[in-house]
């Protein structure tokens, strides 16, 4: 399981500093931003290997969880029931 930033909203980030210093900011005065999205990330197949049962609850949480047999990738907003324990997947 990891969690960290959302690489696209970093990239975001970035983009409105170089805009601002190609308009004439100067790079010394523009504020220090840190990230505003995270994301959380399950292996299922780690979790398994480890005889793990994830809860419910924080499968809920998880934005993006990376499958056991074949490392497919969906997003729990793709699916209509979460699912309770990995044990059961692939």
């Amino acid at each position: 399981m990891s969690y960290g930033i959302v690489n696209a909203d970093h990239y975001r980030q970035g983009a409105t500093y170089v805009d601002q210093i190609l308009r004439g900011a100067k790079p010394g005065n523009l504020p220090v931003q840190t990230p505003t999205k995270y994301e959380t990330v399950l292996n299922s197949k780690t979790a398994k290997n480890l005889g793990l049962i994830v809860p419910e609850a924080l499968l809920v949480a998880v934005d993006e969880i990376i499958e056991a047999k074949d490392v497919r990738y969906w997003h729990l907003a793709d699916v209509a029931e979460p699912q309770t324990d990995v044990r059961f997947r692939g």
